[in-house]
């Protein structure tokens, strides 16, 4: 009898933890392909400008599990840019740790390596917006969900 109650209580216990650790298929995710398709400059709280990409240009992010991957094409710019590093969603910052990318890249990382964003989004789309250090939001990116 102890046996059954405890094989009973162990069943019990698994199947209820294992309901609260399952995932949120409704959850949002970062994870995926996204690409750029505007930026907005801000007043410090407000949207005061949307910048639309020029002809050609493209920049889109892949996030994986754990890692980021970006790339850029600007068809004034022969070398083209790309970044690769790993990233956190905590509330509602997006943290990229860039490892390596192109030369430009690679320069910028002497200085900066963690960069910070606030993170508004929705279902298909994402905005990452760069805050300065009184909080004051100054500029964002604009993503739409390619896969």
């Amino acid at each position: 009898m102890k046996k059954s109650v405890l094989l009973f209580t162990l069943i019990f216990v698994f199947f209820l933890t294992g309901s609260f650790t399952e995932h949120n298929p409704n959850a949002w995710s970062i994870e995926g392909t996204w690409e750029l398709e505007s930026f907005y400059n801000y007043d410090g709280e407000n949207v005061i400008d949307t910048i639309k990409k020029s002809d050609g240009y493209r920049q889109v992010k892949m996030y994986s599990k754990e890692k980021i991957m970006w790339t850029r094409y600007v068809p004034d710019d022969p070398n083209g840019r790309f970044g690769y590093g790993s990233y956190q969603v905590v509330g509602d910052s997006l943290i990229e740790i860039i490892e390596y990318g192109d030369d430009n890249m690679m320069k910028a990382l002497d200085t900066m390596r963690n960069f910070t964003f606030e993170l508004i989004h929705n279902d298909d789309s994402f905005s990452q917006i760069t805050v300065d250090s009184d909080g004051n939001r100054t500029f964002s990116e604009n993503y739409k969900r390619i896969d």
